[in-house]
């Protein structure tokens, strides 16, 4: 299970945190998952956001590099997603995904992430 938290609403150019906790796996098993986060904005499509895997290398969709920082602590089970400098297009319910070593993909309920003035 992923439970997300960390959304609300920041004005433009603020920062904001986002968390998402894995329950019901051991760290050992928790460390080969690659977690993800997706966005999706209203009317629109869930779109990437940005991928940790295993060694905990990186990867971000090219509207939010430079801005956005993805990171995890495995001995917490646990990924967060910093995001600084965020714009009115950064509105979007984000999401926690994971996809383990067998290829079972497992999805969080969602956190709103408002920019606005």
């Amino acid at each position: 299970q992923l439970v997300e938290s960390g959304g609300g609403l920041v004005q433009p150019g603020g920062s904001l945190r986002l968390s998402c906790a894995a329950s019901g796996s051991s760290s050992s098993t928790y460390r080969t998952y690659v977690m993800s986060w997706h966005r999706q904005a209203p009317g629109k499509q869930r779109e990437w956001v940005a991928t940790i895997t295993l060694p905990d290398s990186t990867g971000y969709d090219d509207s939010v590099k430079g801005r956005f920082t993805i990171s995890r602590d495995n001995t917490k089970n646990t990924v967060w997603l910093q995001m600084n400098s965020l714009r009115p297009e950064d509105t979007a319910i984000y999401y926690c995904k994971a996809v383990t070593f067998s290829g079972a993909t497992f999805w969080g309920q969602g956190t709103q992430v408002t920019v606005s003035s």
